[in-house]
Order: structure tokens, then sequence, then C-alpha cells
């Protein structure tokens, strides 16, 4: 069978995968949720969830740094990654070894175009439509809640030295807009954000990953911004585009709340 990946690739399978590594962590999460223990054979040293698997399964490296011959010894049958968080030369490495599925993440839709199109190349097409039912009623709710932030302007920030925002075109930013939150970065991507700029968004969200962000890094933010709002935010709940989705739309809701 032939399955087109989100990079338009097409991946020829005539059977269905029963040893399949993992290079991203939150499709590694995802492959757990959707009962594919005794098939997932490798994760990345990233991979922390589920715990058991992180410590029961074997670590090919990072994401950006797979051990090649590592991987070769496991003898996948599907490599499954990611075009932003996997670098290109490794992937051109990959395909020599195994058939390699590629998501491209950018925004909410693409996110649940993704589950279904992993469950369908694994076999587990019925349980992927299911999640994703599970996480449009959990979106509808909340939205009908209107438990939303007013529209308000927010700031994410990922990184320190230099101190990078999450822009448009990402993932994160979908989701910010899912909070009912603007986003005040306008360029794309993840660009670094300059301190003389004279925007004052209402929030500012300190990441706990990539950068661990911690609560005398709030402080500071706090003295450069009286006026807004500095939390430090939960990053798997922003940034991880599989079956997290769940757990990050009442986390969303939590946050609505405090305001």
């Amino acid at each position: 069978m032939e399955f087109i990946d989100q990079m338009n690739r097409t991946v020829s399978l005539d059977y269905k995968p029963k040893r399949i590594i993992s290079l991203v962590p939150s499709q590694t999460e995802l492959l757990y949720d959707l009962d594919l223990d005794e098939e997932v054979v490798g994760i990345t040293k990233f991979c922390i969830h589920p715990e058991h698997w992180f410590r029961t399964k074997m670590r090919i490296g990072g994401t950006k740094t797979v051990d090649i011959e590592k991987m070769k010894s496991l003898k996948p049958d599907l490599i499954i990654g990611n075009k932003e968080e996997n670098s290109e030369s490794d992937i051109f490495e990959l395909m020599k070894i195994a058939p390699v599925w590629m998501s491209d993440i950018v925004d909410i839709p693409s996110a649940k175009e993704m589950i279904e199109k992993v469950g369908e190349i694994t076999g587990k097409l019925l349980e992927s439509k299911r999640l994703v039912d599970q996480i449009n009623r959990k979106v509808s709710l909340l939205q009908a809640k209107k438990l939303l932030l007013n529209g308000r302007s927010c700031l994410y920030f990922i990184w320190k030295d230099p101190f990078m925002t999450a822009g448009i075109d990402t993932f994160i930013d979908s989701t910010i807009a899912l909070c009912g939150l603007k986003n005040a970065q306008t360029e794309s991507r993840y660009p670094e954000w300059g301190f003389e700029c004279e925007i004052i968004p209402d929030f500012i969200f300190l990441s706990s990953e990539p950068f661990p962000f911690k609560e005398e890094h709030a402080a500071w933010f706090q003295t450069k911004y009286p006026s807004a709002t500095v939390k430090i935010v939960d990053g798997e709940m922003f940034s991880w585009y599989g079956s997290r989705m769940l757990l990050a739309v009442d986390y969303f809701e939590e946050l609505g709340m405090e305001q």
C-alpha cells in the first residue's frame, strides 16, 4: 500500500509495521495511546512519555542527533519523524534503512491530520479517528464555555540567550489562539525578541521547555513588563501535537479560569 505523509512524500509498505522507531516525543506518546507497545522498538532520549517506555525502550540518541548504527541494529520496518524536529541529513540516511514517514505540523488541523495518518499507516486508523473525535469534542466544549482570554496579546518565550519567541506559522501559535489570545509576535517561526520593541503584551508565557524557564526568569520579565501578567506555562501542553492535546484542552481551560 502507498501512504502519503505530511511532506507529500509517498511511503510504500506491503506489511503492517512490527518494528517502529519514533524520532519525536509527542508522536511517541501518540503511538503509546494507539496501543502500539510491542511494535515500538526505539525512541529518542527526549521521549519521556510514557515513563516506562523511557526506562525500557532502546534510546537512539536525540531528535537531531540520532545514532544511525544503533537504529540499524534495531532492524526497523517503519521510522516516524518530523520535518522541524529532525535533521534533513539524518532523514536521508534513515531512508536507506527503512521507510520513513514524516509529519509537518503548523497548526491544530495539521496535528489532527497527523494523528489519523499515523493511525492509518500503523493499522490503528479506527483508534486514531476516535482520538481526533475526542479532541474535537473537548475543543468545542472549551469554546462553548467562553473561558477564553478576551483576545488579549501574548508573547510566548521558548528560549533564552538569545531570547526566542513562538511566532506565526507554528503549532504554538495555534494553541495560543485556542486560549483566546492574540500572538504579539507577528514574524514567522521562532524569531528572536528585541526588547527595544514598543509592543507591551498583556501576557508573557515562559515555557517549561525547550528552555526550562524558572521563577527568577519570571521575576526578571516582570521588571521589564510591569503591566503584563507573567506566567511559567507547561510547554508540553502548548507544543506537543499528539494525544497530549486531550490533556492540553483541560489545561487551557484552567489557565483561562485563573485570569
